[in-house]
């Protein structure tokens, strides 16, 4: 008699997504759209990550939560990730903050997020639930992680990532024994806890936790008529179960997905602009630390119907080229130099304009004889002819946001008052 094959835990299981923050650090970016909304690597926004790894995981079961500016993410979750069939069983609810459990309460914080939609939860009928963060960049097999939860007998597991000690007071860190068990998880510790074995690095949370839902339900009943509680994961749920259950850490080494190219797991919070420009930057590196092209494990997102990027004019001076750089569908470069850039869908470059290192967002036109380089355009900005950016940061400071490391971000809202001032 044969064995029944082993059923994957991800189909008794659900994802929910806490997707309401707006990313204050992503400055003007996050000023329309909350920071799982903001756009990312061309074609995705980076919720799409957090999504795509449970789809490709077998997870077919999921929420996310909004708050924050939400129109944006929610419109994208309309028109991207529409696919799911109630009759074969699958759900995609977007839960917006909507006074469900009080009139005078928003999401109070993560755990709340959760906790007032527990009767949505409880219509799934899932055995287990992992909660994730919507504004994170990585490829992960969460089923590894649910399997490890299940074999250990943990109330909580924790995806954790290996960060250089040094830099580990900018993260929640964990320190565990040598069998993975957390004995404490500390806030942005002053002087981390080393891993064992490895004194030069330490595990940082990456806001990723396992749980059996009937667990997780009465820890968060609990913890609603707590009014000593900030109803946070972060800050009340997980040292309480630390102190008082099993948590376990999970590596994301172990489940991280990769092509085969990735010279290292990647993860990244892409939750500045210079850490936004840079990673976006990255991915026009010869062999960049993030395979987007890989089928096996696919980005989903919302496939806008444009045409193929075109380049035009051929004659010295005037030659629409791109090189080292990634150009969306519906791009017109024409008769401009693109250098190490990312061009989103629906740019437009006029004659003798030059991009180097620029993230483009989607449908920003750079007008003739502009030259820019190391900085972010937001969408749907019109650059007006002959603007210099990148090269005087005196001048740059003036009129839009500069960062320490020379970055520069380039609103609409900025380039009209600009033009207001210089008439």
């Amino acid at each position: 008699m044969q064995p029944k094959p082993t059923t994957r835990l991800s189909a008794q299981s659900m994802a929910f997504v806490l997707a309401g923050g707006r990313g204050s650090r992503l400055k003007e970016l996050t000023d329309k759209r909350a920071k799982p909304a903001v756009y990312f690597g061309g074609k995705t926004r980076i919720i799409d990550f957090a999504l795509s790894n449970a789809l490709n995981s077998g997870i077919r079961k999921m929420a996310i939560a909004t708050q924050y500016k939400a129109h944006s993410l929610i419109r994208h979750c309309q028109r991207g990730w529409n696919f799911f069939r109630a009759e074969r069983n699958e759900y995609l609810d977007i839960l917006p903050a909507s006074q469900r459990v009080d009139e005078s309460k928003w999401y109070l914080g993560t755990a709340d997020a959760v906790a007032q939609n527990i009767d949505i939860i409880d219509s799934y009928r899932v055995k287990y639930v992992i909660i994730l963060a919507g504004d994170h960049v990585y490829k992960m097999d969460y089923e590894v992680m649910l399997r490890q939860h299940v074999d250990t007998g943990a109330d909580v597991t924790i995806g954790c990532l290996t960060v250089p000690r040094a830099e580990a007071s900018a993260f929640g860190v964990m320190d565990v024994d040598r069998h993975g068990r957390i004995t404490a998880f500390l806030e942005k510790p002053k002087d981390p806890p080393p891993m064992p074995g490895d004194p030069e690095s330490s595990l940082a949370s990456m806001g990723i936790y396992v749980f059996d839902w009937a667990f997780l339900r009465d820890l968060l009943i609990q913890d609603m008529d707590d009014k000593n509680s900030s109803h946070d994961f972060g800050n009340d749920l997980i040292p309480a179960i630390v102190k008082n259950g099993k948590a376990m850490a999970h590596q994301f080494s172990e489940s991280c997905v990769t092509s085969g190219q990735e010279a290292e797991p990647y993860w990244r919070d892409v939750g500045t602009i210079d850490s936004f420009w840079q990673a976006n930057i990255d991915l026009t590196d010869f062999v960049p630390k993030l395979d987007l092209y890989d089928t096996e494990w696919p980005i989903w997102t919302y496939g806008e119907i444009v045409p193929p990027a075109k380049f035009i004019h051929d004659e010295d001076g005037r030659r629409g080229m791109a090189v080292s750089s990634l150009v969306a569908g519906g791009c017109i470069v024409s008769g401009s130099k693109v250098k190490n850039s990312l061009l989103f869908t629906g740019c437009l470059t006029h004659s003798f304009s030059t991009l180097d290192h620029v993230v483009a967002l989607p449908h920003v036109t750079v007008n003739r004889k502009s030259r820019l380089k190391r900085c972010v355009i937001d969408r749907g900005v019109v650059v007006p002819p002959g603007l210099v950016v990148g090269e005087d940061p005196v001048e740059d400071a003036k009129w839009f946001r500069r960062t320490d490391q020379g970055i520069v971000l380039i609103t609409q809202d900025m380039l009209d008052k600009r033009a207001a001032k210089i008439g």
